[in-house]
């Protein structure tokens, strides 16, 4: 029924949104003389503007294109080559490669979240590493267009996914090992892939591992995400937060969470400031400061587009990474075999963290760094982010101009 009640809902604001559009575009043409209704009060701006926030706060949005044709190095325009060199029914692997990129650099994988939001959240993330870097990233697919026929997607699939991907990396480039970058969530999953592989004394294991804002022991510096999971028992986000997909979609009758719900509960945890961006907006379009609205217009095109996660990989990721705290705890378990992160001796590891994250609190992921006591000191590097929120970490001008470099510093140091 959850399901059911949001398709109806977005039925009914699809069409709210279209009628908004149009209403917005017949005020502001200049050849209607709709638009000057109001006189020198100027409403009639002011009501386009209105409609045209509306209209994009609630247009229904599918999954966006990558788009990055090309990045800027020392100055010159360098053109970017896309591709999906490996489908899989949960997930693609996608390498962006720039012209002039020497054959020697190094290749970084980068493990996108499975928490909502499509891959392309780290569009800022993969532009920026494509300046110096052969730049895999991880897509995953939304859960309610994967058939049921394809089976379950859970955490230890989704470690086989990091596992397969590195391996194939490996394969493509000669045997050489790429290194890794999970950012927020897929730290967790990317750290235990990492101790397997060294485990087994895989070739392809990462040459360095860098986890950015993840959950690694969610007991430090516990944030609202933390708590919400503490609050209630598994048994309550099983019946509570796991819906069933339609029969219209492809993946008709597969159990997720929805990405709505997702959305709507990092929504919650900053409405205020939500509300007053697109206030902002609606200032600017009113005007006619075009380039700071679009700003704002671009970030939420891509925060408002959502997809759903398989119910078992949520639930089991609540459970063992936020409830049973099953990696600092060492109980942690891959195909009913434990993880040992004392078997990290080779791939060094980097922990990113921002000074006011909200979502990864202080601690959680420079945790990682202690639970690999086998790995040299020399081998490990804790970098707080200042002032950077969660988002700040992987994107915008403090990732691009202070974070990336330490991580390009720290591949090319252990490479």
């Amino acid at each position: 029924m959850l399901y059911h009640a949001y398709e109806l809902q977005r039925s009914w604001l699809n069409s709210a949104s279209a009628w908004a559009s149009i209403g917005a575009e017949m005020l502001s043409n200049p050849a209607l003389p709709m638009g000057y209704m109001g006189g020198y009060l100027g409403l009639g701006p002011m009501a386009a503007s209105a409609l045209e926030v509306f209209a994009h706060a609630t247009i229904t949005r599918g999954k966006p294109a990558w788009n990055i044709e090309t990045v800027t190095v020392d100055g010159a325009a360098e053109t970017v080559e896309e591709a999906t060199v490996l489908n899989k029914p949960f997930g693609d692997l996608k390498r962006f490669r720039r012209d002039g990129l020497p054959d020697d650099a190094p290749r970084l994988l980068i493990v996108a979240p499975m928490s909502g939001h499509y891959a392309t959240l780290l569009r800022g993330t993969v532009e920026r590493m494509i300046e110096s870097a052969e730049v895999y990233v991880t897509d995953w697919a939304d859960a309610r267009t994967v058939p049921l026929k394809e089976g379950q997607f859970d955490l230890d699939d989704y470690i086989d996914y990091l596992v397969e991907f590195l391996q194939f990396i490996a394969e493509a480039n000669e045997g050489k090992a790429a290194h890794m970058m999970a950012v927020c969530q897929p730290s967790v999953p990317a750290f235990a892939a990492t101790a397997i592989m060294n485990g087994h004394d895989d070739p392809a294991a990462p040459r360095t591992l860098t986890m950015m804002g993840g959950p690694i022991d969610t007991r430090e510096s516990p944030t609202g995400v933390n708590d919400l999971a503490m609050d209630r028992p598994i048994e309550w986000f099983r019946h509570n937060v796991v819906a069933t997909v339609p029969m219209q979609y492809r993946g008709g009758g597969r159990r997720v969470y929805p990405g709505f719900l997702q959305l709507a509960g990092f929504m919650s945890m900053n409405l205020g400031n939500h509300l007053m961006s697109h206030y902002e907006m609606f200032k600017h379009l009113t005007v006619g400061d075009e380039e700071s609205a679009q700003a704002t217009k671009d970030f939420y095109q891509e925060y408002l587009s959502v997809c759903d996660m398989t119910a078992e990989f949520y639930l089991q990721t609540v459970e063992e990474v936020f409830q049973k705290h099953s990696i600092p705890k060492g109980t942690f378990a891959h195909r009913g075999e434990q993880v040992d992160l004392g078997a990290i001796d080779t791939t060094a590891l980097l922990a990113i963290e921002g000074e006011r994250d909200d979502i990864s609190g202080i601690g959680q992921t420079k945790a990682a760094l202690k639970l690999a006591p086998n790995l040299a000191e020399g081998k490990k590097r804790h970098y707080m982010a200042e002032g950077a929120g969660h988002y700040g970490i992987f994107n915008g001008s403090r990732w691009r101009e202070k974070i990336a470099p330490v991580v390009e510093a720290f591949m090319a140091e252990h490479g």
